[in-house]
């Protein structure tokens, strides 16, 4: 498959579209809309093939729905986000009949790198802003699920031409490939380690990249949290794709009074929520051996260097003999700084919990750390809130509940430094997909001769000068 062509035959028809119509966004958006409906079941099974086994329900609500929710509200909106916006002026330009405004246009070809772990949402999502704008895409999927990436490619020819949208699959090699292509913009979702390689590779275009990465999501309960909802929804959270989520809380930090209670919780919101795990069809494997290992590593440097593994299996199965890649939850008490489980994202249902005296030893202990994607808050003190709020720093936060502040399509999605730069979703989306052109308008009259700014310069000058250094 040759990139650069498909690239440059993108770019060739949107400047011959140019103006792009609204009837035209809405209607690629209609189709995006149609392309999920119609294949859903497909993707479905995709997923399920890719993962070894994940969960129908999973994938209808949380990569197929959350996308037609997001393609929906972006049809919804698209003539309201796209109307010029009118800007004031400084005295005296507006009364001598000048005019400001800003202008949204398509940037022009966008490229999507998808990552594994909701590869059709995190595929699509980015599109809603991406076509609101006007723009192309060419979307690069994971090699980690193949099946699923066919799908698309398989797909997309019926809905779309591949001058307006295009899927490209393969390894390492396309990837970087992919990356290094003068895009008019490049959004990335994945690690943060491979985000600073495509940031790398962007920089020798300058083309602007968004960069959704990951990092260590930290929950903070506080005493005065419902310990039963708290450590319910943390489960939720924790188990949902088996914890194979950017936003998934990473660690917990729990009144060093009430840790136990928060265990029995954990473990108790866990049995109710999936009594067997490996007959069960509500729970997700694992994506592949490598990184099942990967996490097998993280419990076995735990206990050597002396934390208490509890393994939550609540139907007392056989995991090790199961010939799968599901794993239960599993709490590690007394983390410590040197263990892998509190140096890297888990990415996987493997949850520590540490204690805290003062809630600004919780804080200090967050912000001794990278930057995060996502920070929770459980508890009924304003006060406390408010100042985990403002003392902390990260790229959003849910306050009584875990993760659900990316379901709202017009609060900006993103993180910071390690964890990411830029966002999109909803109107935020469509301006980080857009070039917002400023449009200024003269009026007849001389200007710069009333302003001083004509030469010769004279009186004139001097009076606008000494008006503008008054304090």
């Amino acid at each position: 498959m040759d990139l650069t062509a498909l690239l440059q035959a993108q770019r060739t028809a949107l400047d011959a579209e140019r103006p792009v119509p609204l009837a035209a966004r809405r209607d690629r958006l209609d189709r995006a809309i149609r392309m999920m409906i119609d294949n859903a079941e497909r993707f479905c099974s995709a997923l399920s093939e890719d993962f070894g086994h994940r969960s129908r329900e999973l994938s209808m609500l949380a990569d197929i729905v959350a996308s037609v929710r997001t393609l929906k509200h972006a049809r919804k909106n698209v003539d309201r986000w796209a109307r010029p916006e009118k800007r004031p002026l400084q005295f005296p330009l507006g009364l001598l009949g000048a005019r400001a405004a800003v202008e949204y246009q398509p940037k022009g070809v966008v490229g999507v790198i998808a990552p594994w772990n909701f590869p059709v949402q995190l595929a699509m999502a980015p599109l809603a802003g991406v076509f609101a704008a006007g723009n192309r895409a060419m979307i690069k999927t994971s090699e980690f699920t193949p099946r699923t990436a066919a799908l698309f490619e398989e797909i997309v020819g019926t809905y779309f031409d591949p001058a307006e949208l295009v899927f490209v699959s393969g390894g390492a090699e396309v990837g970087r490939a992919f990356s290094a292509l003068p895009f008019d913009h490049l959004i990335f979702t994945g690690a943060t380690s491979i985000g600073r390689h495509i940031l790398h590779a962007a920089a020798d275009n300058l083309t602007p990249v968004t960069l959704e990465l990951g990092g260590k999501s930290p929950t903070i309960i506080g005493r005065s949290a419902d310990l039963k909802q708290a450590t319910e929804r943390v489960a939720i959270g924790k188990l949902m794709n088996a914890g194979q989520i950017c936003l998934a809380p990473d660690y917990l930090l729990v009144p060093d009074d009430k840790e136990d209670a928060v265990i029995g919780g954990l473990r108790s919101a866990a049995a109710a929520l999936y009594p067997r795990m490996l007959g069960n069809a509500d729970y997700t494997a694992v994506v592949n051996e490598r990184h099942h290992v990967r996490l097998q590593a993280y419990l076995d440097d735990a206990r050597a260097k002396g934390g208490d593994v509890i393994e939550v299996n609540p139907g007392a199965e056989d995991f090790a003999g199961s010939n799968g890649t599901r794993m239960p939850l599993f709490i590690v008490r007394n983390p410590t700084d040197d263990m892998a489980v509190m140096q890297d994202e888990i990415f996987g249902p493997v949850l520590p919990v540490k204690r805290y005296g003062a809630i600004d030893e919780a804080i200090d202990f967050v912000n001794r750390r990278d930057r995060p994607l996502g920070l929770y808050y459980f508890g009924h003190d304003a006060a406390e809130e408010r100042r985990v709020l403002d003392r902390t720093i990260s790229g959003g936060v849910t306050v009584n509940d875990v993760i659900f502040h990316i379901s709202a399509e017009e609060l900006p999605f993103g993180g910071i430094g390690p964890s990411g730069m830029g966002a999109y979703h909803g109107f935020d989306g469509f301006k980080t997909f857009s070039h917002a052109r400023a449009i200024y308008r003269q009026p007849k009259i001389d200007i710069a001769k009333l302003a001083g700014f004509k030469p010769p310069y004279g009186a004139t000058t001097a009076k606008a000068i000494a008006r503008e250094l008054k304090a």
